[in-house]
């Protein structure tokens, strides 16, 4: 379908759009539970950052899998056996994880709905050209492999598998950003405390 692949091809461009959008709106916005005093807010950054730590760990694990297969294999093992879109998966717990360590449950939500709301038309624009490349095979993978959400207890991994290793360095940034991003998510809340930076509104 037209809409489909128009997804596909806007993914990129919309989603600098939307992490754009919401770096102004962490730039000027505080912390409401610190601005308490309350320990919601640490609390909100550690499981913030244990979704990162999550998130890098689970997109480097994919990357050694599907970097340079991505076009011309249908990967069934390793996290591929588990999930048809892993990458999506642990990307959509980075980006909440993100969000929680802004400290604002608002923040955290509009970066889950929009995340929502862009990707899977994403999923379905390449599952779509997949099954058009694998036919029969893409047929009896769908079968048994869930579309997004991980079944752990079908994990299936070979004893051997040739990694590339030049690509897979190339590829080390993709599964890096989440950390950047929070480190910057705290920079900004430091300059915030320390009354360099203002904050004009202070969000749940």
């Amino acid at each position: 379908m037209a809409s489909l692949a128009l997804a596909s091809r806007l993914r990129i461009p919309l989603s600098r759009a939307l992490v754009a959008a919401l770096a102004v709106v962490i730039l000027f916005n505080g912390s409401y539970w610190a601005q308490e005093g309350l320990m919601v807010g640490d609390l909100l950054t550690s499981l913030g950052l244990v979704l990162i730590g999550i998130a890098t760990v689970g997109r480097l694990w994919c990357n050694l899998y599907i970097v340079g297969y991505k076009n011309n294999t249908l990967l069934t093992t390793g996290p591929y056996s588990i999930s048809r879109n892993p990458l999506y998966f642990f990307s959509s717990l980075g980006a909440v994880g993100v969000g929680l360590t802004s400290e604002s449950l608002l923040v955290t939500v509009t970066i889950a709905l929009l995340f929502a709301a862009t990707y899977p038309g994403v999923i379905l624009a390449e599952e779509k050209r997949l099954a058009g490349l694998h036919g029969q095979a893409w047929t009896d993978y769908v079968a048994h492999v869930p579309r997004f959400w991980p079944k752990f207890g079908q994990l299936s991994e070979p004893d051997r598998y040739t990694v590339h290793p030049q690509q897979f360095r190339r590829h080390l940034s993709d599964a890096l950003w989440f950390a950047w991003a929070a480190a910057i998510v705290q920079l900004i809340q430091t300059l915030h405390d320390s009354g360099w930076l203002p904050a004009y509104w202070h969000a749940f």
